[in-house]
């Protein structure tokens, strides 16, 4: 077996549609396969893993300009992995920070009478 991988989730408006249906995103090394991506999960996030699914993003071209006017060039990202990893009923990761309820604040209508003061501070100059 290999040495331990490291896979970091991404925080993403998709990654966070998917965690809903408890499954989270992931960015994995590019020569890594689904078993170790399970093990890494199930080892730094201490949960059970149900299924992964992974795709290889190619990096994309882009092109570079070596002088002014001359010698274009075409560079390449480099390319990354992404896995989707599915988790037992009942285990979850926190990865966003969502908040459980909001506050409710009244709103407050200042009326003719009520006076608002506003407090200045003058900065000395050395």
């Amino acid at each position: 077996m290999k040495n331990q991988i490291n896979v970091f989730p991404k925080a993403t408006e998709k990654a966070y549609g998917q965690s809903k249906k408890n499954i989270y995103v992931f960015d994995a090394p590019v020569g890594s396969n689904k078993n170790e991506i399970a093990a890494a999960v199930e080892t730094q996030y201490g949960v059970k893993v149900v299924n992964v699914k992974t795709l290889v993003q190619n990096g994309k071209a882009v092109r570079v300009s070596r002088g002014k006017r001359a010698m274009p060039a075409t560079m390449h990202r480099k390319d990354s992995k992404k896995a989707y990893v599915m988790l037992a009923k009942g285990d979850s990761i926190k990865v966003f920070n969502e908040e459980v309820a909001a506050p409710e604040t009244k709103d407050v209508k200042a009326s003719k009478d009520t006076k608002v003061t506003v407090k200045t501070e003058k900065k000395e100059k050395k």
